[in-house]
């Protein structure tokens, strides 16, 4: 019998390899998401200093509703954007968590860059591809 792959085990062995790559400064601070299926969770961490700076989820105080839609999503990197700001965060580094970019997390990261605290992303175009 064919055993199921366990996606979380794949998640995380995902994310470690990710944070090889991304640190977060006190200058340039890291935005890791994570995403369960009834809620979503953003920190604003300072991995030097091991300080998280802002946090917001959906399963905290001062977000009513469901939290698990892309909606809820894109409020809770309104609000992350928002915290990170008076804390004094100019610019973050993205951390998906070993998610895919797209649903949830994307909407966060889009709400977050709309803020000005992501640079844009660099859209391909189809001349890009064969590159």
């Amino acid at each position: 019998m064919v055993s199921r792959p366990n996606r979380n085990k794949r998640r995380r062995h995902v994310h470690v390899r990710i944070r090889r790559k991304i640190h977060g400064t006190a200058s340039r601070p890291r935005l890791a998401v994570f995403r369960s299926l009834k809620h979503i969770y953003a920190q604003v961490i300072d991995d030097d200093a091991q300080r998280t700076l802002a946090a917001v989820s959906t399963a905290g105080g001062g977000f009513d509703g469901y939290g698990g839609n892309v909606s809820a999503a894109a409020s809770v990197g309104d609000m992350i954007a928002e915290r990170a700001r008076k804390a004094g965060v100019e610019q973050v580094v993205f951390d998906r968590g070993g998610h895919n970019y797209q649903g949830r997390v994307r909407a966060l990261a889009e709400a977050v860059q709309k803020a000005g605290l992501l640079p844009p992303s660099r859209e391909r175009s189809p001349r890009d591809e064969g590159k």
